[in-house]
């Protein structure tokens, strides 16, 4: 869970840091072997029984994090085969993204409803009298289920007056809003990538650490070690992603001391990003299509897109402002190269696409950057620390949390038509979207602006946050009011989208 410090994230961290010092030490690659061993000393594991098992699920976890394939176990191969391929500072992100290491899957029933100590044999035993397929029965005094006539309708759980009754669901699929994580034929958790959109929603539910994705943290060092300039653009959700007292100012400052030039906000693109799709509203509602949906979150557009192909142009074609940013950040300085660091694991695929690859060089969530601040030995209180950048606006900034794109749209909107009612509906989660696209289709929303949000509680919610949701939320609405300017339209910025071409701004789509 996000917010939380479990062994599951000590282990996260650890894997991330010892990357990032092999390639800032210039280890040699073969080393990758013996991390394993300094990862998990001793002879005795700290998470499981079998010190062997550990040892392995840890490497499969240091693979995709030098952007290795998870290695299939029915064949022989060393721990760092493909490694010379992979660690260089040219390479993008190979799908698949979301890896399952099988043999640390725990195998969890899909779903089934149990039956708990808390039965209390109640002579009027309501589960049994809702159940429709007779399976529930009484045995010593307590009910019981019968798992083969189950049919997990819930209808014994709310019937129970002593909420004894519980429904169980694999957590993975549970949290997966597109339904792509089945069974294979061992029961392990296997996902379906015709559906899958990248989201990391898996990942962050599985209590195993069995779901890994790909990064490009080795890749990303050996940049900064090199002599071409690196900008990072960062997502307004930083805030508090690094600590709880730790500022922004700190932020760039820690930035800066691992090797990036400077630090430019994403927040800006967003600026540009609601312009644009106010523009594009105007022009395409209603005269072209019925709604239009919001472009900023891959997860949901690429989710839209593959549920209703017939709906594709109602999703707005405007660039994502990490593009946005990331294209404005190389016209500025063309020699340089970007990484993005945000909260969204579906953004490495994004900018593994041909049309944005020159746009954006390397993708880390806010867990992985800080893998490399504790590589480099960051302490964010003694850093020395520059004046705040004020470069975005606030509704901006507001990108971040669901409904923030929508009131920047249509505050931008209403800068052109200051008397148009521009009605919104907003949805969190895939499952949210799903819905809210179902409502679209059936003509509940014509005329509406859609925003949606593939992590609930929007980027702040995001695959690789590490602060609690809420916390983070609240932080990132004191930095809203700390904003020079509240209107996108007021960004000093805007003269960059007159310097990209309508072929630039909409080429990134035929990959969607």
């Amino acid at each position: 869970m996000r917010g939380i410090y479990s062994n599951k994230t000590a282990i996260r961290h650890k894997v991330f840091m010892e990357i990032a010092r092999m390639a800032y030490e210039d280890r040699p690659l073969s080393y990758i072997e013996d991390l394993p061993y300094e990862i998990i000393p001793g002879e005795i594991g700290k998470n499981y029984d079998n010190i062997f098992l550990e040892r392995a699920i840890i490497g499969e976890r240091l693979r995709a994090t030098i952007g290795l394939p998870i290695r299939n176990m029915s064949e022989h191969a060393p721990l760092s085969a493909g490694i010379d391929a992979t660690a260089i500072d040219e390479k993008y992100y190979d799908p698949p993204l979301i890896n399952i290491i099988k043999f640390a899957c725990h195998s969890c029933p899909e779903k089934r409803v149990l039956i708990t100590n808390g039965c209390q044999g109640c002579i009027e035993h309501p589960c049994i009298e809702v159940c429709p397929k007779n399976a529930i029965h009484m045995e010593n005094g307590r009910s019981v289920i019968d798992q083969e006539k189950c049919i997990k309708c819930g209808k014994c759980i709310s019937a129970c007056p002593y909420n004894a009754i519980i429904k169980q669901e694999r957590p993975c699929a549970a949290a997966c809003g597109m339904n792509a994580i089945k069974s294979d034929e061992y029961g392990r958790a296997d996902i379906d990538y015709d559906q899958c959109v990248s989201c990391g929603m898996c990942l962050v539910s599985c209590p195993f650490s069995a779901i890994v994705d790909k990064s490009q943290i080795f890749q990303t060092v050996l940049a900064l070690k090199s002599d071409t300039p690196i900008y990072a653009a960062i997502a307004p959700s930083f805030v508090k992603q690094f600590g709880d007292n730790v500022t922004p100012e700190q932020v760039r400052a820690a930035l800066k001391a691992v090797g990036f030039e400077d630090m430019v906000e994403v927040a800006i693109g967003a600026d540009l990003c609601a312009v644009q799709e106010a523009v594009d509203f105007l022009k395409e509602v209603p005269a072209k299509h019925s709604w239009l949906g919001t472009s900023c979150c891959p997860a949901w557009s690429v989710m839209a897109k593959k549920t209703y192909p017939e709906y594709a142009e109602h999703i707005s074609m405007t660039l994502t402002p990490m593009v946005l940013t990331g294209r404005m950040t190389k016209k500025q300085h063309p020699d340089c190269k970007v990484v993005f660091i945000g909260p969204c694991a579906a953004k490495k695929l994004e900018a593994s696409r041909t049309s944005v690859r020159s746009d954006i060089d390397f993708v880390l969530t806010f867990e992985e950057m800080a893998g490399i601040f504790d590589a480099k030995g960051i302490e964010f209180d003694k850093l020395e620390v520059e004046e705040p950048i004020k470069t975005s606006s606030s509704l901006g900034k507001g990108f971040a949390s669901g409904g923030g794109v929508a009131a920047a749209v249509v505050n931008a909107i209403n800068c052109v038509e200051p008397d148009m009612e521009v009605k919104t509906v907003k949805a969190e989660g895939l499952k949210e979207c799903k819905k809210m696209l179902a409502l679209a289709k059936a003509g509940k929303y014509d005329g509406y602006l859609l925003e949606g949000m593939a992590c609930p509680g929007g980027c702040m919610g995001g695959a690789g946050v590490l602060a609690d949701v809420k916390k983070a939320t609240a932080a990132l609405e004191q930095q809203k009011k700390e904003s020079e300017f509240e209107k996108p339209s007021h960004s000093d910025f805007l003269k960059y989208l007159h310097l990209i071409t309508k072929e630039e701004l909409y080429k990134n789509e035929d990959e969607n």
